[in-house]
């Protein structure tokens, strides 16, 4: 296991900057998710801790070690791609054996190794096979193996379960899940996929444009998000956001002249201040009309999840989506009307769009 500290990195492709001054500490032992959208800079940022990439500026060590002029064998790394890499020639147990091979590892310790992550993988009745004959989990498996075999002091994984479909997914998310368990080694996991970063971190970086916006535990990010743009990405359907200002009285002003109770922030309520107000589909709730606060709304449409709902409804202009156990039948066009749970409500400044504590 090793710690590694990333201070004050940055990234440039001739005149274009893609790293911003990244500041990172990611303990030894820990599972730590990078996230964000595409294009920004995730798996550029993992390809310079295994060194990939030249770092433009800052300095990444690895173990206590400065590492920015060692070469990525030099620096205790083991990587698995998206792509697998896998060589198409070679059977399974060479390919997973393969840098032991170069390494001049004496073929009885060799052969031992390989069957034992072949083991802790399921792969041992597939060692004499071709990655072609192969399914993309199985091949993940091999890349995954290829890795472990080298006994590495860090896993790096560039979002790796891209290719795979969705129950296949899970499968790998849990046996990776597992083999960090048994293993304890630390891992940075780079994945676009927040339901992926949700159920495998320890501690997650969101980045942004080549910037950290935030990190922390899954469940510290889902829940005191650290800005506009966390509170937006993080969520599946998204955080409800309605830009605005209160009004004299208090109240919240938005869209189309929609005025929402919200008393609770009794402390940052200044007339005229322009803010967003946030509250994710759970913290909506359906509920009677003299309910003080309701917020009078007309149904979009119904998405049937099963044991639950979310209502899309349109509250004076803006969208609003709404978690409801209710079996029901709701129809397009019925008016509702919608509270918000004091205890679920975000506030976000609107030129900047960071977190506002209330």
């Amino acid at each position: 296991m090793a710690q590694i500290t990333i201070k004050g990195v940055k990234k440039n492709y001739a005149k274009t900057a893609v790293i911003h001054g990244v500041d990172v500490n990611i303990e030894a032992g820990e599972f730590v998710v990078i996230l964000g959208p595409s294009g920004c800079g995730k798996s550029t940022l993992l390809r310079m801790i295994a060194g990939l990439e030249e770092i433009t500026e800052g300095e990444i060590a690895i173990g206590g070690t400065v590492v920015n002029k060692l070469e990525p064998r030099e620096r205790g790394c083991a990587m698995v791609f998206q792509n697998y890499a896998l060589y198409p020639h070679m059977t399974v147990r060479k390919n997973i054996g393969y840098a032991l091979k170069v390494a001049k590892v004496p073929k009885a310790e060799r052969d031992a190794r390989v069957m034992k992550v072949a083991q802790s993988v399921s792969l041992e009745p597939f060692l004499d096979r071709r990655p072609g004959e192969l399914s993309g989990g199985q091949r993940q498996r091999v890349a995954m193996a290829r890795a472990m075999v080298r006994e590495p002091k860090v896993f790096l994984f560039d979002e790796p379960f891209s290719n795979l479909d969705a129950k296949l997914r899970v499968a790998m998310r849990s046996e990776v899940r597992r083999l960090h368990r048994d293993l304890g080694v630390t891992s940075v996991f780079v994945t676009h996929d927040q339901i992926e970063a949700m159920t495998l971190a320890d501690k997650l970086i969101i980045m942004n444009a080549g910037k950290v916006e935030q990190i922390g535990k899954p469940t510290e990010v889902y829940n005191n998000p650290a800005s506009r743009f966390v509170a937006d990405f993080i969520g599946s359907p998204a955080m409800n956001l309605f830009e605005g200002e209160f009004d004299a009285e208090g109240h919240f002003v938005h869209g189309a002249g929609g005025r929402m109770n919200v008393s609770q922030l009794n402390g940052v309520r200044q007339p005229g201040r322009k803010v967003v107000l946030g509250v994710r589909p759970e913290g909506v709730r359906r509920t009677g009309a003299d309910t003080h606060g309701a917020i009078p709304a007309v149904v979009d449409y119904v998405e049937e999840l099963g044991a639950s709902r979310l209502i899309h409804a349109d509250a004076n202009g803006s969208r609003i989506v709404a978690l409801d156990n209710d079996s029901a039948e709701l129809k397009s066009g019925t008016p509702v009307h919608l509270s918000l749970a004091d205890s679920a409500l975000h506030l976000f400044s609107l030129e900047d769009g960071r977190r506002i504590s209330h």
